[in-house]
């Protein structure tokens, strides 16, 4: 799964990675959890210049899908990931896959080894980032909410995948990697159907990510600072350690609701 990830780069590097037209500023964010706001990326209805492909523009949304047809949000499981295996066929997912592709921008994401519960050890957070230091969008699924007063929630999922070889030392899902080159035919909704990106919804490149073993600061969203990326002298990719070094669960989520 992915349920925490960071955007430390300049909104700058993010409308030059993305090809946005503009993005307002936003500052460094070094632990994004569920619930709270998050900027991805959409095609637009107006055509860039010079080009008959759409314009891309962000926009902030709740990070926790809503499908449309939900009374109320509070009486409804919080989806911030939908697996791509099946997202085309899910009730909640279905339409959105159809005609709701976005981008998410990252600077990389954070996951949990977890050993088994009577193993007497404990989790191991990691930072998980491109090797190359730059960005990754992860693919991702919007939908708006509205409520029977008439106001609305923007909301959205990140995709998910099976782990390649790299990554399933550490969990036996990773976030779908949408590669550059193919950005536009992800984005278009219009031409291209659901099963015409299939292929784009695997895991990333083996090479892609590189893992860093950090503390337990990472578990508690209330821990903002570039802090929860120090690296730490962890144990090996994919161990653990005892159960007296356990981390507390995280608190403190943000709602937009």
């Amino acid at each position: 799964m992915c349920g925490r990830y960071a955007l430390t780069a300049t909104p700058e590097d993010v409308a030059e990675f993305l090809g946005l037209v503009d993005t307002e500023g936003f500052p460094a964010r070094f632990n994004i959890g569920p619930t709270q706001p998050i900027l991805i990326v959409v095609s637009s209805d107006r055509q860039q210049k010079g080009s008959n492909l759409p314009e891309r523009r962000s926009l902030l949304v709740r990070w926790g899908f809503t499908p449309s047809w939900v009374k109320d949000p509070r009486d409804f499981p919080l989806l911030i990931n939908a697996r791509a295996e099946t997202a085309m066929e899910k009730a909640s997912f279905k339409a959105a896959m159809r005609h709701r592709r976005i981008l998410v921008p990252a600077s990389g994401f954070y996951e949990w080894h977890r050993p088994p519960k009577d193993s007497g050890e404990t989790s191991q957070a990691y930072w998980i980032r491109p090797r190359n230091g730059r960005m990754v969008a992860f693919a991702g699924l919007m939908e708006t909410w509205s409520s029977p007063d008439g106001s609305e929630v923007d909301t959205a999922a990140i995709l998910t995948t099976g782990s390649n070889t790299f990554m399933a030392s550490i969990h036996d899902r990773m976030p779908v990697v949408i590669r550059p080159e193919d950005f536009s035919r992800w984005l278009d909704c219009r031409a291209q159907e659901p099963r015409d990106v299939a292929d784009l919804m695997v895991p990333a490149n083996e090479d892609l990510f590189e893992a860093i073993a950090v503390s337990n600061l990472v578990n508690k969203v209330a821990n903002t600072g570039p802090d929860v990326q120090n690296p730490i002298i962890g144990p090996p990719l994919g161990r653990t350690r005892k159960r007296d070094d356990s981390p507390s669960p995280g608190k403190g989520q943000l709602s937009l609701f």
